[in-house]
C-alpha cells in the first residue's frame, strides 16, 4: 500500500500502454553519413545557407539561426541524390524534424514528400 497525505491508497495495477496506432519506423543511420563525401556535402550546404534555416515553411517570428542540419530535400530513402548540393537545404532543428516526420508519414501511406 502507498501513503498519500497520510491516507492509504491501493497499489497501482495498470501498466503504461502505448496507444499509438502507427509505430514510427526505427531510426537507423545510413552508412553514407560517415563518409568524407557526405561531410563535404554537409559543409557546403551549411556554408551556402549563410548560417540560416532555408526551410520555406519556417515559422515566422522564430530565429533562423542556431544549430543547422544539412537535409536532403528528396530523402535518400526516396531516391534523392546523396551529394548534389541542389538536393540539400540547411534546416533548423524544428524544421528538420517536421520535414522528416512528414516524409515518414508519406512513406507509410505509400507515397513520399
Amino acid at each position: 500500500m502507498r501513503e498519500h497525505f497520510g491516507m492509504r491508497a491501493a497499489p497501482l495495477r495498470l501498466a503504461a500502454q502505448d496507444s499509438r496506432r502507427i509505430k514510427p519506423e526505427e531510426k537507423r543511420a545510413l552508412p553514407i553519413y560517415s563518409t568524407p563525401e557526405y561531410r563535404t556535402w554537409r559543409a557546403e550546404v551549411i556554408r551556402r545557407s549563410g548560417g540560416q534555416c532555408q526551410d520555406p515553411s519556417h515559422s515566422p517570428g522564430r530565429s533562423r539561426s542556431g544549430k543547422l542540419y544539412a537535409d536532403h530535400i528528396q530523402e535518400l530513402r526516396d531516391g534523392g541524390a546523396p551529394f548534389d548540393v541542389r538536393n540539400g537545404l540547411a534546416r533548423c532543428a524544428s524544421c528538420h524534424e517536421r520535414k522528416t516526420i512528414l516524409a515518414r508519414v508519406g512513406r507509410l501511406k505509400g507515397g513520399g514528400v
